[in-house]
Parts: structure tokens; sequence; C-alpha cells
């Protein structure tokens, strides 16, 4: 579903994503994983269309992406990891915005709409405007725009910030659905329990460059004890410890 080859984006002198090549096959739950700084939002802004690669190329579908933008972004879910909505609108309003990009309205985009709102508890409030919506309803809101136009793929960056343990349950639920029927997800999170509960493959990125790829089974193969847990796996690859001063901060 998604080919990156030799993927590059610089600013400046500083190189964010290094020469990334990554095969993300279709009707996978993918987990996108790396340290801060590691160049993962980056990759993901490039997918979605948002960022311009400095070199390298990006295929959605067998697509490269600069070929047919439009089409490209028709196929994509994105959800980021900072939730925005416009303040003014309504629940429902937001979610009719986000279909009308896509061109698509009338009575299927509102029936796609209540469905939506529901599953996501937020129905009582669809028709208050978004300002009044706590953190965790934005964060739901966003995710529902993810999959109002029926996506093929969902790129989401961080997706259990700010949830209650029920939204949470329920967008993983809706990940292992929407895969299950075919869709594609690449996901980053910080969570590594999560990641390796709910992922089909796994990636590890450090300083722009991929350092592992596989399933869990394969990732730990590949390890001397052949039984590490992802975070585990994620330190010793990333070369991430915790700092040696923990001691001394909590001395008395």
């Amino acid at each position: 579903m998604i080919q990156l080859t030799q993927l590059v984006k610089q600013y400046g002198r500083f190189t964010a994503v290094d020469r990334l090549t990554l095969t993300v096959p279709r009707g996978t739950l993918f987990g996108f994983l790396g340290p801060n700084g590691a160049g993962k939002t980056t990759t993901m802004r490039m997918i979605a269309g948002i960022l311009r690669p400095t070199a390298g190329s990006i295929e959605i579908g067998g697509v490269e992406t600069w070929r047919e933008p439009q089409a490209i972004k028709a196929m994509i879910g994105y959800i980021p990891d900072r939730p925005f909505v416009y303040d003014k609108l309504t629940g429902a309003e937001f979610l009719r915005f986000v279909a009308a990009l896509y061109g698509q309205a009338g009575s299927a985009v509102e029936r796609r709409m209540d469905e939506l709102l529901e599953l996501f508890e937020l129905g009582p409030w669809r028709d208050e405007v978004t300002g009044s919506y706590s953190h965790g309803m934005r964060q739901k809101l966003v995710i529902a725009s993810a999959f109002v136009h029926r996506p093929q793929l969902i790129v989401v960056d961080e997706p259990m910030v700010g949830l209650d343990p029920v939204g949470a349950r329920v967008l993983k639920d809706l990940f292992r659905a929407f895969v299950r029927r075919g869709g594609t997800v690449l996901m980053s999170t910080h969570t590594l329990e999560v990641a390796e509960l709910m992922c089909d493959r796994i990636a590890i990125i450090a300083r722009g460059q991929s350092v592992a790829e596989g399933t869990m089974a394969e990732l730990r193969a590949e390890s001397a004890s052949g039984n590490e847990s992802l975070e585990d796996i994620f330190l010793r690859l990333t070369g991430a410890r915790p700092p040696h001063a923990l001691d001394a901060v909590l001395d008395v």
C-alpha cells in the first residue's frame, strides 16, 4: 500500500529523514516507532502530502504521490498528533466540511456522520460548537473526520493521546475492523505496549533511518534471548536508555 524509496527530508543542513526505504503492505496495521526527533512525524506528513520530500519517492497504491496528488489524498485519512478543529463549527458541521473537501455530500454522508458520531459517543454534542469540546472530544472528532470519506489508508500519529479508556478501546476495535476489511493503518505511537499488542508489523527508526522492521516474532528472533519485549528491543536498537541520574534526583 505504501512504498517509501530512499526518502529524504532536509531542513537547511539538518536531515530529518535520511534515505528511508520502507514497505507497508495493504491490509496491515503497521507500527511506526522511534524516539523523539527520529523523523516519524515528518515522514507521516510527507506520506499525507502535507510536506514535500527533498529527495526519494513515495508510492501509495502503486502510484507516485506527485503524479496524482488529489487522487492520492482522497485515499488517505490523516490523524495528526495534535487535534485541530474549527472552534466556530459544530461537530456535525466540521464533519460535513471535511467530507466536502473530498467532494462528498448528501444523505450518504449524513448517515456516515451519524454512525461515526454515535461510535465515539459524540451524538449528544453534534450540534454544539467544537470550541466547547474537551481535548478528548476533539481527538474523537478528528478521528471520525479521517474516516468520513471512506479512505483506504489511515495515517495516524499518537492516536490514543487524550482518549479515555472507552474511547481508546473503540479506536483499537475500529482499526482492527478496518484492517480486516482490507484497509491499511500506519500508526506512530510511543505506547509500546499498544504497538506490541495491536500491530501486524513494526518498523523502528532512529535518526531518520530504519533500524529494524518485521513482525514481533521476527524482531524477537534477531535478539540474543529471543523473548525480548518490544520495549527492550526498542531501547536496544535506538540506543535509548533511562538516565543514570534517576537515583540522584530521587535522593532526599
